[in-house]
């Protein structure tokens, strides 16, 4: 699958460690053992670098760092490149140790020593990975130690990295067909004699583990360069830039994958422990989004909660198994968020507010993230379109409206949110309430069909426009959407204590 284009530089997930050094500790230096790193590069005391690497080429240097006199010290972007074309000249190598020293020896054995399936899960697309690792070496060594042909190579070769995201998906299961055959004793031999052969100081395990930190490594080493740049401006900065937004895309996309992957793993573990559930496979409901266990009001034993894409799943743990309780749509869905308890919000299905869950969580972010997550969802399943600029525009409301206001309450849900398009004109309002009980609840909670529909003197096809008006007005609490909410009718019920 190709990796998506990146405009902006992404944020990191934390899955996986990207500080890690290529060698697993404890392993033995490849080659003279004085390989350097990143964390040692402000040490001048480097390695003669192979012959001939600083050269011109063509005569003429590719970008000034290739016009240094041959006895003068190489600057710091020098030695990351040569960290960066040597780190991968090494990884190549224990690649080909995989493929030739472990891999090979197990497809030419007379009698398999391994089940297909087992192979499969064990080295995955390892060879794939030694052919592209292969092939950007040789153009690493064409690049004259020079950062901006090196920057040059990733970005031409940016859709091939690729094929490490089905190789950090399937590295679970190697993991797990790794420790499978460790338990046997004829497999566990045959592996002890390659890593012998080899004169390996760390087992196949360390070596496996090379690809999902080698692709992860790729976008820190080019801001090295980059911090170091010479010349922050102009064609060559803008290559090396261009470079680092590529490889961080792809670092990205792979965790986000991952993270995927793992979720996924996690639902079809939710589905076999479910008990008493007679829906629908759990996949129909999409991505898992959070999970978490809470206190809820009124309830003596905790609530295990599942948010999914387009559902909430709540349920009662018993032992190991979770006991089906509820769900609700999340098309359906709507929250309450309490002034009394900074730690607390509640969420109902709007057609049964009174069937509210009061949940206590355990910490502020907790409270951040759930509720965000519950407003956004809310929007994207909404029955209509909404503009995305709209559902930015209520997601960044608490920008607009001072902490002391609980924003989504379902006293002025109204029935037509739920079940009227928004692109389709409003029938024709029906009669308000009259205005001593509109000041009653001016101190109750905003609900977020209000800040799709409740703006005075327009019609519900316009939600869009107000908000968009609303955030030009640059942080004041626009009123006008607390008045205009009351005329459209009674709210299907109260919250319950």
């Amino acid at each position: 699958m190709p990796v998506p284009t990146c405009l902006q530089r992404p944020a990191l997930s934390p899955m996986f460690n990207t500080s890690c050094a290529m060698e697993a500790p404890g392993e033995e230096p490849p080659g003279d053992g004085t390989e350097p790193w990143v964390g040692g590069l402000h040490n001048s005391n480097n390695n003669a670098s192979p012959a001939g690497w600083l050269g011109p080429r063509n005569g003429r240097p590719f970008s000034p760092f290739g016009a240094r006199a041959p006895s003068t010290e190489p600057s710091y972007v020098e030695r990351v490149v040569l960290e960066l074309v040597e780190s991968e000249r090494t990884y190549a190598r224990d690649l080909r140790s995989i493929v030739e020293g472990y891999l090979g020896k197990i497809i030419d054995a007379e009698e398999p020593l391994l089940r297909p399936e087992q192979v499969r899960a064990l080295f995955g697309n390892i060879e794939d990975i030694y052919e592209l690792s292969s092939n950007l070496l040789q153009n690493l060594d064409s690049c004259d130690n020079d950062p901006v042909a090196v920057a040059v190579c990733f970005v031409t070769r940016s859709q091939e990295f690729d094929i490490y995201t089905q190789y950090c998906n399937n590295y679970p299961n190697s993991v797990a067909a790794l420790t499978e055959c460790m338990r046997n004793k004829q497999q566990a031999k045959f592996f002890r004699e390659c890593q012998e052969q080899m004169r390996h100081a760390l087992p196949l395990g360390a070596y496996l583990l090379k690809p999902v930190q080698r692709i992860l490594k790729y976008h820190l080493l080019l801001q090295e360069i980059a911090k170091h740049f010479e010349h922050k401006s102009g064609d060559d900065y803008e290559v090396v830039v261009e470079a680092i937004d590529t490889m961080t895309c792809v670092a990205w996309y792979i965790n986000d994958m991952k993270r995927k992957h793992e979720h996924a793993i996690r639902q079809q573990e939710i589905q076999s422990l479910l008990l008493n559930w007679k829906g629908p496979d759990l996949t129909t409901y999409g991505e898992l989004v959070l999970e978490g266990t809470f206190r809820v009001h009124r309830v003596r034993n905790e609530r295990a909660f599942f948010l999914f894409d387009k559902a909430l799943l709540i349920t009662k743990r018993r032992g190991d198994h979770y006991v089906y309780k509820n769900h609700i749509p999340c098309s359906s869905l709507m929250l309450i968020e309490s002034t009394r308890d900074s730690l607390c919000f509640s969420v109902a299905h709007y057609k049964h507010i009174k069937q509210q869950y009061s949940l206590q969580v355990k910490s502020v972010e907790e409270k951040r993230v759930w509720p965000h997550h519950i407003k956004r969802l809310i929007l994207e399943n909404h029955h209509a379109i909404i503009p995305q600029k709209a559902k930015e525009a209520i997601l960044d409301m608490d920008l607009f409206h001072p902490p002391r206001l609980p924003r989504y309450s379902p006293e002025r849900l109204k029935k037509s949110w739920s079940c009227q398009p928004l692109e389709e004109p409003s029938a024709e309002p029906r009669q308000g309430r009259r205005q001593s009980e509109l000041l009653q609840h001016r101190d109750h909670a905003e609900t977020l069909p209000d800040r799709l529909h409740g703006h005075s003197g327009r019609r519900q096809s316009e939600p869009a426009k107000q908000i968009l008006q609303q955030l030009g007005e640059q942080g004041e609490q626009p009123p006008r959407a607390q008045r205009a909410s009351h005329g459209q009718g009674r709210a299907e019920g109260t919250p319950v204590g």
